[in-house]
Order: structure tokens, then sequence, then C-alpha cells
């Protein structure tokens, strides 16, 4: 795997700037997004970046993990593939009872009767 997380980041860090240090040794970043906050657009704090090989993911682990960013000490690993979860159509949603009256309900889904 070729994914990377830099955690750590500082809110002034910029996609550019983390390229910039990514790319340092000849290595090459394909994708880079530093996530932010959905409701104020402000940065978390941390990013995920494809670097273009898993030699180079390797490489920029070893050289930058622990190293300072914006005067901050960064994290960088290997990125851990989140599963994606998803509710059971028939589980009855966000609430609801299978027993006695009113089976099933909630919010959403089907529930069971």
């Amino acid at each position: 795997m070729s994914r990377i997380y830099v955690g750590n980041l500082s809110r002034e860090t910029t996609e550019s700037a983390l390229r910039e240090v990514l790319t340092r040794d000849g290595r090459t970043v394909t994708w880079i997004t530093i996530k932010k906050d959905a409701t104020s657009g402000t940065p978390r704090g941390f990013a995920f970046a494809d670097m273009g090989t898993p030699e180079e993911a390797a490489a920029a682990i070893s050289a930058l993990h622990g190293t300072q960013m914006d005067g901050k000490t960064i994290k960088v690993n290997g990125a851990k593939e989140q599963n994606v979860r998803t509710r059971d159509r028939d589980s009855g949603g966000y609430g609801g009872s299978y027993g006695g009256s009113g089976g099933g309900g909630g919010f959403g889904g089907r529930g069971r009767r």
C-alpha cells in the first residue's frame, strides 16, 4: 500500500507545503489531502497522501516520522484501510423495539413485525 497518514500537523500547514516535504529526496506524491472540519472548514491536523510506490511510502515514513514541520513534531505512518459501516436494512434503524407492541420502527429501516 502506498497511502500514508500524516498526523499532528499545524493548522497553518498547507497541502503544497506538505507535498514539498513528502517529495524531498525524489519521492513522488500522486494525491494528497489535508482533512478539514465539515462545519468550519478549518484543518483537523492530519492528512493522507498516496505515494508513487510502496517503497516511496516506506521511505517517507522512515525519513519523516518524528520530524518537525511548522513547529510541530509530525507522525507519519502507513494509512489503515477504513471499514465502511453499513446498517442492516432490516435492523429497525436507530431505535425501536422488537418485543411487545410497536415492534421495530425507530428512525429508518423497515423494522421487524
